[in-house]
């Protein structure tokens, strides 16, 4: 689990930063800037989680069940929240916004929240 949060982390930072620069330059072009607002939103709550993937998989040892599933809510939830993100605008952006996306943002933001709130609750079990 450990190495999966390592590789998963690396690979959505990396994946922000190139992601980041097309919308930068390459997007700047072609949408508005209401959508490369939310583009952008998309590419920092990725980033925001490949660093977080990347903290916990040097802090903690992943091997509860409440740690798994902290690590696959963070990673489904990435990449339901900012994938979905990045299809919408830029399918909005070339005339044919891509509707059926549109509830896959919040599911992967509520996955994100389940994530933060496991690992809130890892912090208090501990604590007690």
């Amino acid at each position: 689990m450990i190495l999966l949060a390592q590789c998963i982390g690396a690979l959505f930072g990396m994946t922000a930063i190139i992601l980041g620069a097309f919308g930068a330059h390459a997007l700047k072009k072609i949408m508005t800037p209401e959508q490369l607002g939310s583009f952008e939103t998309g590419v920092k709550y990725q980033m925001y989680h490949a660093l977080v993937l990347l903290m916990l998989s040097f802090n903690m040892n992943l091997d509860t069940s409440i740690e798994k599933y902290m690590v696959y809510c963070f990673i489904l939830g990435t990449v339901l929240f900012s994938f979905s993100i990045y299809g919408l605008c830029i399918s909005s952006a070339k005339g044919s916004k891509w509707k059926f996306l549109g509830p896959i943002t919040p599911l992967g933001g509520l996955l994100l929240v389940v994530g933060w709130a496991l690992l809130l609750y890892t912090f208090i079990r501990n604590l007690i």
